[in-house]
């Protein structure tokens, strides 16, 4: 099983990907949490991505396609992964299935967690992360609110979108899920 969770900032997805992974048995990865890593550890990708990261922008296409294309070589993720935080644009959308091409393997659902900007917000204040200041988040919620159509219209458009109200409490959004993956 192959799954990628799509939303804004503070959406849940996160929480979705810490139960989901163990219900299902499989590895979780949040690129969130990797480009993180890389800035605290001030490696190469670190050191291109952080100038972007901190002021909110998206990281651009080539350097995480490259992100994605080292993470998904793993020898560990043969039997199936989630995807949090990725993609972030079309063109990263089809990079991805042009990646997973190469390992005849493709994307079985991209889960869409849809809340509000307030709620977005409101969540991702409480999480109290260094880049989660309010001008920060409101540039990243401005992105993401112009670049998930496109990316929504992607999936929908092959039969692979599920789209999910990501204000229901968690344990109801993972049993959607679950259901509807067959977990």
């Amino acid at each position: 099983m192959r799954l990628i969770i799509l939303g804004g900032p503070g959406s849940g997805k996160g929480t979705q990907l810490a139960v989901i992974q163990k219900s299902l048995g499989i590895v979780g990865i949040s690129v969130g949490d990797i480009l993180r890593e890389a800035i605290a550890k001030d490696t190469f990708l670190g050191n291109k991505a952080q100038p972007d990261v901190a002021k909110g922008e998206l990281v651009p296409d080539d350097l995480m396609v490259q992100l994605i294309r080292l993470e998904l070589l793993q020898p560990h993720l043969e039997a199936g992964w989630i995807l949090e935080g990725y993609p972030r644009t079309t063109v990263q959308a089809e990079e991805l299935d042009f990646v997973l091409d190469d390992f005849q393997q493709r994307v079985d659902y991209a889960l869409y967690l849809e809340v509000s900007e307030a709620v977005m917000l409101a969540r991702s204040l409480q999480r109290s992360r260094p880049d989660d200041t309010r001008e920060i988040l409101h540039r990243r919620m401005k992105n993401f609110q112009e670049q998930i159509p496109p990316i929504l219209e992607y999936y929908g458009s092959r039969g692979k979108l599920l789209p999910l109200d990501g204000t229901a409490a968690p344990e109801v959004i993972t049993e959607q899920i679950l259901n509807h993956v067959g977990g």
